[in-house]
């Protein structure tokens, strides 16, 4: 199968180069000179450094060129860059099958992936989502790794899970769109959430009630916006969530420990050099959670720690000493 994959960051050319040894794969960016670069070592030493490429995958700046005759393509910009992607792929006739495996909300219309690519993309075009418990790095070396690929079209999910599975990457098909997006897009801000509990050396009974009630969150925002209950109990749900809230290598946790030790939000992210994509999540999730009247108290902790100037200690001292309810 030919594979165009669209980013060239650390999870697109993590999932470029597991594939390109079983497939054709073209890797996408918008720096040609940083693809010059990667070609010639094969190596990404801005996103994976220490990871090698395989000497058969691909690389292109002409977006053109990467998609001609594409029989997948695969988005893996950032959210907030979907939309001008989209816009580009929307003039090309004859679109293939496409996913995508950015996770959040676009920043302003708060609108998830699926509903961009319903907006801007020809009504049949073949999509899906790709999502799970998956650092980016750890692909790239190969470790095991599950995902889930979703699609309202479940023929398209299987044929695909079959087809982008391999040896240690497992694939599973799934009909919940809107569900692994979300489980996705939420876990972020937890991972955030979980970040400044470990930061504040509160130790493990608190991070595994967090993460417990966390997952409460997601579910009952997850619900309400249409997904399903089991999806938030399975791989990209439950265990995304276990992954960024408990793993270092999580961008977005990083970003809550260094929150707990009294950084600026800006040298944070600054000094990252990655996208954290529950830092944008953060505020969305809780205008929805609002207008939804489903209560998230994490998720908006975490958000007035963000950007309200709310002190992390006192945002924990806060969800502490909520009224007492019952657990379900």
């Amino acid at each position: 199968m030919k594979l165009a994959v669209l980013g060239a960051g650390a999870w697109g050319t993590a999932l470029a180069a597991t594939w390109a040894p079983h497939h054709r794969v073209i890797l996408w960016g918008r720096n040609a000179a940083e693809l010059d670069a990667m070609r010639a070592a094969r190596v990404n030493a801005r996103y994976l450094p220490g990871c090698s490429l395989p000497d058969a995958l691909e690389f292109s700046a002409d977006l053109a060129h990467a998609v001609d005759a594409a029989e997948l393509i695969v988005i893996a910009v950032p959210t907030g860059g979907l939309r001008p992607t989209l816009a580009a792929l929307a003039a090309r006739p004859g679109l293939p099958p496409l996913i995508w495996v950015c996770k959040g909300f676009e920043p302003g219309s708060r609108k998830l992936p699926h509903q961009l690519v319903a907006d801007l993309l020809p009504p049949h075009v073949q999509t899906g989502v790709l999502s799970g418990p998956s650092f980016a790095q750890e692909v790239a070396q190969g470790y095991p790794t599950a995902l889930t690929l979703a699609s309202h079209d479940t023929a398209l999910a299987q044929r695909l899970a079959e087809a982008l599975s391999g040896q240690r990457l497992r694939i599973y098909a799934h009909d919940d769109v809107i569900g692994v997006e979300l489980g996705g897009a939420l876990k972020n801000v937890m991972a955030i959430a979980a970040g400044i509990c470990d930061g504040l050396q509160l130790g493990h009974n608190a991070r595994a009630a967090l993460i417990t009630r966390g997952l409460a969150e997601m579910t009952r925002l997850g619900v309400g916006l249409g997904g399903h209950f089991e999806t938030f109990m399975g791989l990209s749900g439950l265990g995304d969530l276990v992954l960024t809230t408990t793993g270092d290598l999580s961008r977005n946790r990083q970003v809550g420990l260094r929150l707990a030790r009294g950084q600026q939000l800006d040298a944070i992210l600054a000094d990252l050099g990655h996208v954290a994509e529950g830092v944008t999540t953060a505020r969305e999730v809780a205008v929805l959670a609002a207008e939804l009247g489903v209560d998230m108290p994490i998720a908006r902790t975490v958000c007035q720690i963000l950007f309200d100037g709310l002190p992390a200690n006192k945002g924990v001292d806060a969800l502490l000493n909520r009224v007492i309810k019952t657990e379900f």
